[in-house]
């Protein structure tokens, strides 16, 4: 079953809204340096070695973080182009329709239940 015009809208509604997020949540943490790639804030807080300790435990945790907020904001930029060239809601393993509940739940989903779950045990 296709997705509805209203449904449709609605799912690319929640992705921009969680696209405008996910560039919130980065520029906090980094620095935009093109439209698709920030550089991780390396904060300054001293010069004593638990000082510089604590610099790159943060450093550590704030790229972690970045990477996966980058690869989310990537999944929902996919998702909204997909929309734009009407291949959105179609699984990326098999190739059949994402389940309207899946989609409802995580708009930027790639494949179906069945796939991701096939994924998880890899």
């Amino acid at each position: 079953m296709a997705l509805s015009e209203e449904i449709l809208k609605e799912l690319k509604e929640k992705l921009i809204i969680e696209k405008e997020r996910l560039k919130k949540e980065l520029r906090k943490i980094a620095q935009p340096v093109d439209d698709d790639e920030y550089k991780t804030i390396y904060e300054d807080i001293g010069e004593e070695k638990d000082e510089n300790a604590t610099e790159v435990q943060m450093y550590a945790n704030r790229l972690a973080v970045k990477e996966d907020l980058e690869r989310q904001l990537k999944d929902v930029e996919n998702a909204l182009k997909k929309i734009e060239e009407h291949k959105y809601g179609i699984c990326e393993k098999c190739g059949k329709e994402i389940e309207i509940e899946r989609l409802k739940a995580y708009p930027a989903a790639k494949t179906c239940i069945r796939c991701a779950r096939e994924n998880q045990g890899e």
